[in-house]
């Protein structure tokens, strides 16, 4: 049976994006027949907040996009990420990192497509001498190998990456003791039993780091889907700190069939904007009619908001 999971971040009101991508893993999931779960990562304490996840959860209902089962949030899990670091270092996997921002951000040094770092390994030379001079609480980042990690995609087809040449050794704990969440998402996918990962295309990037972590701890590795993105007129990414047409804004506009109608016709499943219910798109949920480039939002109905 297909297990999917839909795993949003408390850190404020779903936008428009959010909301197309809990519909894209809730058509997947309820058109195979399978369980979808519901995780909050809040891993972020400084961002996330119990009353958004409390709205988060209001929200999916009145979309009628539902559930079978909650799995336990982020921030209630870290002794169980603690179990999962302490395995990597029995195998001599991870190691401490006290670069600075700004050292990681300098001119001189490579950067992926992203405009993210390229990490040198700089501290991974380091001496245990050498390490017990530092006064700067350290990072915890992981040793990535010299070859393609790859993996294919439901939707946008194979993927690779060499990890040691497009993004290096990456962090599984930040310097403030917060587990990273490319290694929170791996354990938890598989301790809930998570079989399909549907999410955005921003995302595509991070498999094959997460496929590494999953053979680094012995963990199976699901099935991968990458939706489009949406975008502004302008061709920006929605975001949540733009309040880019947020659910607050939506409600008092649409009902809910109008909006899954809108975004359903975005994905390629309809074939105009009509107004459609979350059970009947399940019935005519169709993966191959799935657009793979990110959708531009009509101008008109952004400017409606």
């Amino acid at each position: 049976m297909v297990t999917g999971r839909f795993a949003p971040s408390p850190s404020g009101r779903m936008h428009l994006g959010n909301v197309f991508a809990a519909m894209m893993a809730w058509l997947s999931v309820r058109s195979a027949d399978g369980e979808l779960l519901l995780r909050i990562e809040d891993l972020d304490p400084d961002r996330c907040r119990p009353e958004y996840a409390a709205q988060l959860r209001e929200d999916l209902r009145w979309l009628g996009l539902d559930w079978d089962r909650e799995g336990q949030a982020q921030s209630l899990r870290g002794e169980f990420y603690r179990q999962q670091l302490e395995t990597l270092e029995r195998q001599g996997l991870i190691y401490p990192c006290y670069c600075t921002r700004g050292e990681l951000h300098a001119a001189s040094a490579p950067h992926a497509s992203d405009g993210t770092p390229i990490y040198a390994g700089t501290c991974r030379r380091l001496t245990e001498a050498e390490r017990r001079e530092k006064t700067k609480k350290p990072a915890w980042r992981l040793c990535v190998p010299d070859r393609v990690i790859g993996f294919d995609d439901l939707l946008q087809g194979h993927y690779e990456e060499n990890l040691r040449q497009e993004c290096g050794d990456f962090i599984v704990r930040r310097s403030d003791g917060v587990f990273a969440y490319q290694l929170a998402v791996v354990a938890d996918d598989a301790a809930m039993g998570v079989t399909q990962v549907v999410r955005g295309r921003d995302l595509l990037g991070s498999t094959p780091r997460q496929i590494w972590l999953q053979q680094c701890l012995g963990l199976p590795t699901s099935e991968y889907l990458h939706v489009p993105l949406l975008l502004s007129p302008e061709g920006r990414r929605l975001s949540k700190r733009d309040r880019d047409l947020d659910l607050g804004l939506l409600r008092q506009r649409l009902r809910p069939e109008e909006l899954l109608g809108v975004l359903a016709h975005a994905a390629g499943i309809l074939e105009k904007p009509e107004p459609v219910s979350a059970a009947e798109l399940a019935c005519c949920y169709d993966r191959t009619l799935l657009r793979r480039e990110d959708c531009v939002i009509s101008e008109i109905f952004y400017k409606n908001f």
